[in-house]
């Protein structure tokens, strides 16, 4: 294990750990939001033109991008509880500044500053990863994962109430109070993580990673505008493969990088990363879609007609859904594993998109195309931090979350470009206003079908799991023998030439650890085989040390079990040469490749 441990006490997490995290993602989640039911007044509201006031959003989305990996990696290092409040007083600073002003580049400013806190969402869930116990961790880190949408799916009706009755700059005031409100909820119950990444932070690989995510990100978000085949929107693009291919090659040669690729190459976070931007599409799809439908005037023959505030309430339960979802989502993973979860929430947005096909002619329509993406959208986004976290380790969680939140907003922003693209070149000219058409608006549902459909051929490629419960129900019918021997080895006694921790020609040896790094004495680890069998059992010694022969190379699972401690279920594969695995009880499990 590459972690270290502080040597501050560690505070229990409370029953109030969960929400306040989540509440802190929800807050954040509402800046990337905040201001869609004003975007079309925003030239008019900063005295400027059309094209640059979609710098106001762009400017979110990508210091959003940046920060995200960045403060994931500085979470690890240093604090993710740490970490978390930074992100949050950076983003009251940046509501605050945008409250007060009226002027472009000081709003772009301010704004830039709300963006910086996306990282607080992979830090949470990385806080939770670190305190939580293995039976509160999933539907925890289900309702963390989902507050991307939950708090951009509740903030559309109450930024358009906001908008509608009051001064616009009402918004930032209230964002800025719910930023403080949320820094002295962490600072009142959240406990800060005693486990720390070794090394220092990689400078270089942050600027570089930064540099060429600027240079993807923003030709992505402008090529509408630039023209997508302008030299500026060609030259970006090229200078982001050339920035971030250099990137890569100097993060591979770096013993400490702010990205570990080599643990991003590892097929389940490849596979999920890339599955992951397939979400963001389909998710950014209907944010875009349906309020513009719900506004449109009925004289137009399919505009419904409908406020600002109620077309926000028709696309709430979205988010709503989405929230209601985390508990759910928590059973079908114990039961089924996250992979199968991740699939079924893929297969609920296809439907939902689908049927949205032919439910657009009333509001109530709209309603339940809502209520059934967000569904699926709830399940997929909270398997998503379940198979990162499953695969990598315990110090590099941070990191790892940070840069799966980033692949969903890779996949928002390609969303957004894509669609607004769709829905100009579909629109009709009336009076000089570009009205975007029911045509646009289906071909929009169809690249989501798309993305749903790309998304579930990554999921299924995924490797399967075995649940813990089952390996160990299987195994522990015929462990109680070997564990017998491993009491006598603990004793001092020869037990067939075989130690608890001693010299084994060929097998797995390591440490069982607790969530503060302590070693765990006399805890139970049984080796079992690709069809469920039992093939060893024995107990750590009083330094955690554990040693098991294995009959012949091939994949395992090692079950460990203490008192006190919950279950874990580690999948690892034998080559022939002595293994070295440290299973640490704190986690859900993790993959390791040979």
């Amino acid at each position: 294990m590459s972690h270290t441990t502080t040597d501050e006490p560690a505070r229990k997490a409370s029953g109030a750990t969960v929400p306040v995290l989540a509440f802190a993602g929800i807050v954040v989640a509402v800046m990337q939001t905040l201001l869609v039911p004003v975007i079309k007044d925003l030239p008019r509201l900063l005295d400027t033109t059309p094209g640059n006031a979609t710098w106001v959003l762009t400017s979110t989305l990508l210091s959003g991008a940046v920060a995200t990996p960045i403060m994931g990696r500085l979470g690890d290092l240093f604090g993710k509880r740490r970490m978390l409040i930074t992100s949050l007083s950076v983003m009251v600073v940046g509501a605050l500044l945008s409250a007060f002003t009226d002027a472009l580049v000081p709003m772009i400013v301010g704004r830039t500053l709300q963006g910086f806190a996306m990282g607080a969402i992979p830090l949470g869930i990385g806080l939770m990863r670190d305190m939580l116990p293995r039976e509160r961790l999933g539907s925890a880190m289900a309702l963390m994962s989902s507050s991307i949408g939950v708090g951009g799916g509740l903030a559309l009706p109450a930024a358009a109430l906001v908008a509608q009755h009051t001064d616009w700059h009402a918004l930032f005031y209230g964002a800025a109070g719910l930023g403080v409100l949320a820094i002295a909820l962490t600072l009142a119950v959240v406990p800060e993580s005693p486990l720390r990444a070794k090394g220092s932070f990689d400078l270089p690989g942050a600027l570089g990673l930064a540099a060429g995510l600027v240079l993807f990100l923003l030709p992505i978000t402008k090529g509408s505008d630039w023209g997508w085949s302008s030299p500026t929107t060609l030259g970006l693009f090229a200078a982001a493969v050339v920035v971030l291919l250099l990137w890569g090659l100097m993060e591979l040669r770096l013993a400490a990088p702010l990205v570990d690729l080599r643990t991003t190459a590892r097929r389940e976070v490849l596979l999920t990363n890339l599955a992951s931007i397939m979400v963001g599409v389909s998710f950014y799809v209907i944010s875009l879609v349906l309020p513009q439908l719900l506004q449109l005037p009925s004289e137009t023959g399919y505009g419904l007609g409908q406020s600002m505030v109620v077309a926000g309430l028709c696309v709430a339960p979205l988010g709503l859904t989405m929230m209601f979802t985390a508990p759910v989502y928590a059973r079908l993973s114990a039961r089924y594993g996250p992979r199968t979860t991740l699939i079924l929430g893929l297969l609920i947005i296809g439907v939902g998109y689908a049927g949205g096909l032919g439910l657009m002619s009333a509001a109530w329509q709209t309603v339940v195309t809502s209520v059934l993406i967000g569904a699926g959208i709830g399940l997929a986004y909270s398997s998503l931090p379940a198979l990162i976290i499953g695969a990598v380790p315990a110090s590099e969680t941070g990191a790892a979350n940070g840069l799966n939140t980033l692949m969903r907003s890779i996949g928002t922003s390609v969303s957004s470009a894509v669609i607004g693209m769709v829905l100009a070149n579909t629109a009709n000219d009336v009076g000089g206003v570009a009205v975007p058409t029911m045509h646009g608006f289906r071909v929009s549902f169809l690249i989501a079908t798309a993305a749903v459909a790309v998304g579930l051929a990554l999921a299924f490629f995924l490797p399967r799991r075995r649940p813990a419960t089952t390996t160990q129900l299987r195994a522990s019918s015929e462990e109680d023998a070997n564990l017998a021997r491993a009491e006598q080895a603990l004793a001092g006694e020869s037990v067939a030439g075989e130690s608890v921790a001693g010299e084994v020609p060929r097998g797995f040896r390591g440490r069982v650890l607790a969530a503060d790094g302590v070693p765990v004495a006399r805890a139970k680890v049984t080796l079992i085989d690709r069809h469920g069998r039992q093939a060893g059992a024995t107990l750590s010694a009083g330094d955690g040390s554990y040693a098991l022969a294995v009959p012949a190379e091939g994949p395992y699972v090692l079950a460990a079990r203490a008192a006190g401690h919950g279950p874990l279920a580690h999948s690892a594969t034998h080559t022939g040469a002595d293994r070295p695995v440290d299973l640490d009880l704190a986690l859900p499990g993790e993959t390791v490749s040979a």
